[in-house]
């Protein structure tokens, strides 16, 4: 008998720049994912934090298990500019990781220039419809 269908974490394993966005996801590297992304070195993965206009650190463990191959983290918080919070902020900023909080359209305009620059970005994207 076969398993039937195979749900597997969604991961593009490698960098790309991020080609659209709106109605609730995300198209890169000629794909689309439906729900938030995390763009890290190692790859973009599909993510969705707790509480999506409260990030914690929690939320990051990804990126913090490559923090020595990012500079630049770019929190695209939706619509509007959300601020981090002090527990991020201290975590971030513990793991030498500068951080840049605002909406999801300026970090993946961002996000897009820094990769092009071979910068060692990284990105939390929260999809906006």
């Amino acid at each position: 008998m076969g398993a039937g269908i195979v749900v597997r974490p969604a991961h593009f394993p490698g960098r790309a720049p991020i080609e659209a966005y709106g109605n609730g996801g995300f198209r890169f590297a000629g794909m689309s994912h439906r729900g938030s992304i995390l763009c890290l070195p190692s790859g973009i993965y599909g993510w969705e934090p707790a509480q999506p206009g409260r990030l914690a650190a929690s939320d990051l463990a990804r990126l913090f298990a490559e923090q020595d191959a990012v500079e630049v983290f770019l929190a695209g918080m939706g619509k509007d500019l959300a601020p981090l919070g002090a527990e991020l902020r201290g975590a971030l900023k513990e793991a030498r990781i500068a951080a840049d909080p605002m909406s999801t359209s300026a970090a993946v305009r961002t996000y897009n220039v820094l990769l092009a620059e071979e910068r060692a970005v990284a990105a939390a994207l929260l999809a906006v419809d």
